[in-house]
């Protein structure tokens, strides 16, 4: 067995890192793991069985030792400094023409810098997102790497191997140059947080707004997901809200606290699109909303306080209108979510010279991530059609699919105001949509309040260059 040269090898054998090596030794790849726990090394090759080539170890050198050349070799840490830690600590027993990878949620600014430091000995260095989760991992996740593209030729084999496949195209491609894959990831998480937060926005219109039990919410979500919201996260919402607690018999979802969680991507997609001037307002309103829950003991205080005095509107159309309206708008909202995280991916290629293929990116998204959804086949052929698409609204397609439910978006808007039920994400894809479409904003006034108080110029309609205006009034005369 040490004599076994090795295909693949993983640093970090927790849940994901061990069960993308399975998934790899399924297919026929010998594989190597490394983990400075002995006990997680051990039970890597305790899940093994004879038919597969997988070994674990808890020695550096022979890890590196043990992989086929060129290596090709997945970091699985916790990004940040645990990242440069491991990279330093493997550089010495690295060759050039040796590919490092870093599989985990990495800021892209710092897959740059670890691009270019171990570019100067010879080493390629891949930043690639996965989605999936550890089923995905196991069974085959959405993966998205950037890099050198003749290095990852080394790479191809496996990972096309591993991948989710959909209509047998393989979930992962080679994305673009230097952190394109960490970046594309980046932007998937931003549009997960967004559309988490529609649905959420979602079902607590139809708890609170529309009085529905848990029942009637799990049956709608399990019915929707065999519409065109079909997606893994109207699907596991189905699933969620059928989980019973084991303590309390209650349903489960009605136990968690409502102060969320995050890991920060989502701050990086809304500060990063700021950068790039690529307005993703329901995305940034999701980032929002999960700071806003944080703040619970002060809402309780708030609900008391600034309880409203008016009458809780009634209902004028019947319930299951309203639901149909629901899904209508739901979906609007979720095209608006991806259309504005594919805009900031155009731009950011743009920007860092990625050279991204939006067709690619949507194609691999189908299937495997947690963003997954039957509306990504539509972008994907939108993007075929015209690689160049300034915007997912403006695919004739799509953007008919918008305006045949645009009348039923703004009538469960008005019933959320209505019934003091927040949801600023479904608020923010209506405005985006209605701003994209307008040939005229009123930034016009802005621009003359700038050039007042700070002489900051402005531009004409009818005359080209920069201009200023002393905009001070006259004195009247003396009487």
């Amino acid at each position: 067995m040490n004599d076994i040269q090795y295909d693949f090898g993983i640093v970090g054998l927790g849940v994901m890192g061990r069960n993308l090596l399975l998934n790899m030794a399924d297919h026929d790849f010998a594989v190597i793991g490394l983990d400075l726990d002995p006990i997680k090394a051990a039970a890597l090759e305790k899940e093994n069985n004879q038919d597969r080539t997988v070994r674990g170890t808890t020695s550096a050198p022979e890890f590196i030792n043990a992989l086929r050349k060129p290596r090709a070799l997945m970091l699985l840490v916790p990004a940040g400094n645990p990242v440069d830690a491991v990279i330093a600590s493997l550089l010495p027993l690295l060759e050039p023409g040796d590919i490092v990878i870093d599989g985990g949620n990495s800021y892209f600014a710092d897959t740059d810098r670890r691009v270019g430091t171990l570019a100067t000995s010879g080493i390629h260095f891949f930043g690639m997102g996965i989605s999936g989760g550890e089923k995905g991992a196991r069974f085959g996740p959405s993966m998205m790497p950037g890099g050198d593209r003749q290095a990852y030729e080394r790479l191809r084999p496996v990972f096309e191997a591993i991948a989710a496949k959909v209509n047998g195209e393989p979930c992962v491609a080679f994305l673009g140059n230097g952190s394109a894959g960490n970046y594309v990831k980046m932007v998937h998480n931003g549009i997960e947080y967004g559309i988490m937060q529609l649905i959420a926005e979602t079902y607590d219109l139809m708890k609170r707004g529309l009085g529905l039990n848990d029942d009637e919410l799990q049956q709608i979500f399990q019915e929707w997901n065999q519409t065109e919201l079909q997606s893994y996260l109207i699907q596991i919402t189905g699933e969620i809200l059928q989980k019973t607690d084991d303590v309390t018999g209650k349903r489960l979802v009605n136990v968690i606290s409502d102060r969320a969680r995050s890991k920060g991507t989502g701050k990086w997609t809304s500060q990063n699109a700021m950068d790039l001037q690529a307005p993703i307002p329901t995305i940034d309103m999701a980032v929002v909303m999960r700071d806003m829950s944080k703040y619970k003991e002060e809402r309780v205080q708030a609900a008391q306080l600034l309880a409203s005095n008016s009458a809780v509107a009634g209902l004028n159309t019947a319930q299951q209108d309203i639901v149909n309206q629901l899904r209508n708008t739901l979906y609007f909202a979720m095209l608006v979510t991806y259309a504005q995280g594919l805009v900031q991916l155009r731009l950011a290629s743009q920007e860092y010279k990625y050279e991204l293929e939006l067709e690619e990116v949507a194609k691999i998204w189908r299937g495997g991530c947690i963003i997954r959804a039957a509306c990504l086949e539509d972008f994907r052929q939108a993007y075929a059609k015209n690689p160049a698409l300034p915007s997912l609204l403006l695919d004739p397609q799509i953007g008919q699919d918008l305006l045949k439910r645009q009348d039923d978006t703004r009538n469960i808007i008005k019933l959320a105001v209505d019934k003091g039920i927040p949801v600023p994400a479904l608020m923010s894809a209506l405005a985006y949509f209605d701003a994209y479409r307008s040939e005229i904003l009123p930034t016009n006034l802005i621009q003359a309040q700038r050039d007042y108080f700070g002489a900051h110029t402005y531009e004409r309609i009818d005359q080209e260059g920069i201009f200023h205006t002393d905009w001070t009034p006259a004195i009247p005369p003396v009487a």
